[in-house]
């Protein structure tokens, strides 16, 4: 008999995704680093918009939102709790993209 048959199973965890966990607050971001230089504009727009919706999506995740409950006014709301510019409309479209690809 294979010695892994002999183990028992571990107990199951609890997922965060079923409850929600409170944020870490104050919020720290890593810190900033020069961009490159001689990049058209467009570029940065699109690179700090990634950014933050990055740091929405990990929020969102981290506190138990599911990609289909994270209305523009949820997106929003966590923006102000976390200390970033609240997100346009794309930006919002953007991290809940981010949330459903990490699934």
């Amino acid at each position: 008999m294979p010695a892994a048959a002999l183990k028992p199973k571990p107990l199951p965890t609890q997922s965060t995704a079923r409850r929600s966990v409170p944020l870490d607050s104050p919020y720290q971001p890593l810190a900033k680093r020069p961009l490159p230089a001689g990049r058209p504009r467009d570029w940065y727009v699109t690179h700090n918009r990634r950014l933050k919706a990055m740091r929405l999506a990990i929020a969102l995740l981290d506190s138990g939102v599911q990609p289909g409950q994270a209305r523009n006014e949820t997106i929003r709301g966590t923006a102000e709790l976390i200390g970033v510019h609240p997100p346009s409309d794309t930006t919002c479209h953007m991290v809940r993209a981010l949330m459903r690809y990490s699934r």
